[in-house]
């Protein structure tokens, strides 16, 4: 649930966000939705049956942790295009790295990026200073157009939905080390976007001001 008195903070945000969501495609100005999401290392202690006719393949109850796994995801809703990089961990460092190949490898030809994510302390301008010399810094930051997703406003971010694809097709599983979980998110990658999947976001601002219009702060005419 949302506090009263952070509804019209997030009324704001989500109208932003829903107002990037009904830009046309354009090349030169692409919406990015960007998230990040982690996976538990968990391996098998003793070895799994495989299947067999008429059987399935089972596993046994107990495993063993192995840490943490992060995803990050960034997808071009409109493009059908999307990319997942597996990293260690999801520090500031780990964020600004991934922008800077987001401008430099996927979007070199980019006049700015429009960039919507969630609103986490590590993704702000200021990881690309703690990251890289001024200079570099101020030129990644200067291709950003940023928009940050409302608190409790998950939802809103396509990224997820794109995340959530990714699990539900070939993550629930046991995953028992990095080079496993990036094989398997490295094929899910070539094929959904040989598929040029898109993403139809349907919700508008009109639609909001409707179903959620509890969110919005009343006045006395």
């Amino acid at each position: 649930m949302i506090p009263p008195e952070q509804n019209a903070e997030f009324v704001w945000r989500m109208e932003d966000i829903l107002e990037v969501y009904t830009r046309p495609y354009d090349p030169r100005r692409p919406v990015i939705c960007m998230d990040e999401v982690t996976k538990q290392v968990l391996c098998d202690v003793r070895a799994p049956l495989p299947m067999r006719p008429g059987q399935v393949r089972r596993e046994d109850y107990e495993y063993a942790r192995g840490g943490v796994l992060n995803r990050f995801c960034f997808c071009e809703p409109l493009r059908g295009w999307r990319r997942v990089t597996v990293t260690d961990r999801r520090t500031k460092r780990d964020w600004a790295e991934q922008i800077q190949q987001v401008v430099d490898v996927d979007y070199p030809e980019a006049e700015r990026i429009v960039l919507v994510m969630d609103n986490l302390n590590t993704h702000t301008p200021g990881a690309l200073y703690a990251r890289f010399p001024p200079a570099e810094a101020r030129r990644l930051a200067s291709k950003l157009e940023i928009h940050h997703i409302p608190k409790h406003g998950s939802w809103l971010n396509m990224a997820e939905i794109e995340l959530s694809v990714l699990s539900r097709q070939c993550l629930q599983r046991r995953v028992p080390d990095r080079v496993f979980l990036e094989q398997e998110v490295a094929a899910w990658v070539v094929e959904r976007n040989a598929q040029g999947a898109p993403i139809d976001w349907r919700f508008t601002t009109g639609d909001a001001r409707i179903k959620l219009r509890r969110l919005y702060p009343s006045f006395d005419v």
